[in-house]
């Protein structure tokens, strides 16, 4: 069997959540109690110690301009005004922020450009999801504050008896520049290699159209961080399901320019003072997500 280090990042969010939310609309999306997510968010205070890490450059506005790929519910997406950045991620970068004593500003972006946005100043931050690997290691300072593996999604049934292990003459969609692209591809060519068929790889720009594919049977499964895909079902109203298990988790990372060590490291003693006075862990049972969480937190894991 396959085993790849999972995580997005790989996407659902009138831009990310609408495109799934129409396709929902037909089978009754439910609101209120069956949504992760409700309320008013959670909030975290100042904490003077840790504000004081922050580089002056950084501080000087008040607050933290972020690049976030909205289209991956519900770790980071767009209410249904179409403009809001709303999600996990979104809630628990913002507590980041405001522990340094600044307001986090969100900008949606493209997945596949965020750690160049980084890089270059266009954002301080990057949120979206990021796997933490060794080639976004070499790019960026990644601060881990999360852990999360692969689940593959099909149409309720799985009438196209696909499987983990054989997927081969299947159709598969997976949003582009993900680590599940890698996966899929080295499936494909597992299966070229033993005679077999190749499977089609779809590659979406929002894994909102991923998902839309299977739902409509388009594409007969999807790969998707685990949150993804198990939100993707919850919403389906009974139209997806999970195929196995989630596999080979691995940590997401925030995303801070190479060189602003020290930025990275206020990062990550922000989201330690988190964890420890419990507001980490209450964002995450919020959005029920809580079983990804960790403890400790670091700088290029």
């Amino acid at each position: 069997m396959f085993t790849f280090s999972g995580g997005r990042r790989a996407a659902l969010g009138i831009t990310g959540a609408a495109l799934l939310a129409l396709s929902l609309a037909g089978c009754g999306e439910k609101e209120g109690d069956e949504q992760p997510g409700g309320g008013l968010p959670v909030t975290a205070a100042a904490d003077e110690s840790l504000a004081a890490k922050v580089p002056d450059a950084i501080k000087a506005d008040g607050k933290i301009l972020v690049g976030s790929d909205t289209s991956y519910a519900p770790a980071e997406f767009l209410d249904n005004d179409g403009k809001t950045a709303i999600g996990f991620d979104i809630e628990l970068f913002t507590a980041v922020a405001a522990k340094l004593g600044l307001q986090a500003e969100f900008v949606s972006a493209d997945f596949g450009a965020i750690i160049t946005g980084v890089n270059s100043g266009k954002y301080e931050v990057g949120v979206s999801s990021f796997t933490v690997n060794d080639e976004r290691k070499g790019q960026a300072n990644m601060v881990s504050y999360y852990q999360v593996g692969t689940q593959w999604v099909t149409k309720k049934g799985n009438p196209a008896g696909v499987t983990l292990d054989d997927a081969c003459g299947k159709k598969i969609a997976v949003q582009k520049d993900t680590v599940q692209v890698d996966d899929i591809q080295a499936r494909s060519k597992a299966c070229t290699d033993a005679g077999k068929p190749a499977i089609t790889i779809e590659q979406f720009p929002g894994q909102d159209a991923a998902t839309t594919a299977v739902m409509s049977g388009k594409d007969d499964a999807m790969l998707a961080d685990y949150p993804v895909g198990v939100y993707a079902v919850t919403q389906s109203e009974g139209q997806l399901e999970l195929l196995d298990k989630m596999y080979e988790a691995a940590p997401y990372g925030y995303v801070v320019a190479k060189d602003q060590a020290a930025f990275a490291e206020a990062v990550r003693d922000a989201t330690k003072a988190l964890i420890t006075d419990g507001t980490y862990q209450s964002i995450l049972d919020k959005w029920k997500v809580g079983d990804g969480a960790i403890t400790d937190p670091a700088i290029n894991p």
